[in-house]
């Protein structure tokens, strides 16, 4: 029996997802949905590019979850799938001007405007640690 190619990249890249979904971060898988919570978010929201690189593995999503643990989180979580879902991740990277597309990256944004964001060249040498305390600076000086 043979696995279709779509469904062993879902297999294979499902683990991945879970890591960020898992900690309560809400996946959007169509422009639509992207277009829906991202548009109109009131408050703060952080918004991850996730992918299956090994600094995604290594450092953006444990980062992620290490800054999550702090006192003080955006008010609403999201995740698109840069290769997988590919145009929520186009609609998500509108929101991103003036930044070029990068897979991972970690956008913040408050009341739909991006406040910061971290790209994949200051992802992938850079430790998780590093990469939450970055975010944690963010959260406290815009989440507040």
């Amino acid at each position: 029996m043979s696995m279709s190619f779509d469904r062993y990249m879902r297999d294979m890249i499902q683990p991945m997802r879970d890591e960020l979904t898992n900690l309560g971060i809400q996946e959007l898988t169509t422009p639509e949905e992207v277009e829906a919570q991202v548009a109109n978010a009131k408050g703060t929201a952080l918004i991850v590019i996730n992918s299956v690189c090994g600094c995604a593995a290594g450092q953006c999503r444990p980062g992620v979850a290490m800054a999550l643990e702090h006192a003080i989180v955006p008010d609403q979580l999201f995740t698109v799938f840069a290769g997988q879902d590919k145009e929520a991740t186009a609609k998500a990277r509108e929101y991103f001007a003036p930044y070029a597309p990068s897979s991972p990256s970690i956008a913040l944004m408050k009341d739909g405007e991006l406040v910061h964001f971290i790209e994949r060249h200051s992802i992938e040498d850079r430790s998780a640690q590093e990469i939450a305390a970055e975010l944690t600076e963010a959260f406290d000086r815009v989440c507040k």
